[in-house]
């Protein structure tokens, strides 16, 4: 059975085709090596001057300013659960465009302004994520995407969408 399918034989929501390629960015997030999808990346910046906001959580390093729009930045080490990271020469963050958390479109328009709206595409989320270093873009096809075990991995599963090998190493 392709790891892509479910038990009845069904492909997931949102799985893309096995014959389509996939371009990832690798990562480095505390001791683990990860990676977002390309097409989900607008910019890698070297880290600048954070605003620490009150009453946050732990892992959200604070806001940046990015051409005048406000950017929250997540400590990806620490939302995973492992120690928050150093900025180091290499530390950077990583802007990405990610799907809004709603559970329909309808919600989705509902909790965001006109004007987030408008400046962040519709239905979308803009977040920094500091990383401790990036690497480069690879390809891997899509059928060769694993899904995600319950059990056996540091990282929950709720925050991974799949698995993937590039150079002897499971990313």
């Amino acid at each position: 059975m392709n790891p892509q399918t479910t038990s009845n034989g069904l492909r997931p929501a949102g799985a893309p085709p096995d014959d389509t390629v996939c371009s990832l960015l690798r990562m480095a997030v505390g001791t683990e090596a990860m990676a977002v999808p390309i097409d989900d990346v607008r910019e890698i910046l070297e880290v600048g001057r954070l605003t620490a906001l009150p009453r946050t959580p732990e892992f959200v390093r604070g806001v940046m300013n990015l051409r005048g729009a406000v950017v929250p930045v997540i400590d990806l080490a620490a939302r995973l659960g492992q120690p928050a990271i150093t900025i180091g020469r290499r530390s950077c963050v990583v802007v990405v465009e990610a799907g809004h958390p709603a559970d329909d479109e309808a919600d989705a328009e509902a909790s965001l302004s006109d004007a987030d709206t408008e400046a962040e595409g519709q239905g979308s989320l803009v977040v920094g994520l500091l990383v401790d270093a990036v690497f480069e873009v690879f390809d891997t096809p899509a059928g060769a995407m694993e899904a995600v075990p319950q059990l056996g991995t540091p990282i929950d599963a709720t925050f991974l969408r799949g698995m993937a090998r590039t150079r002897g190493e499971v990313i």
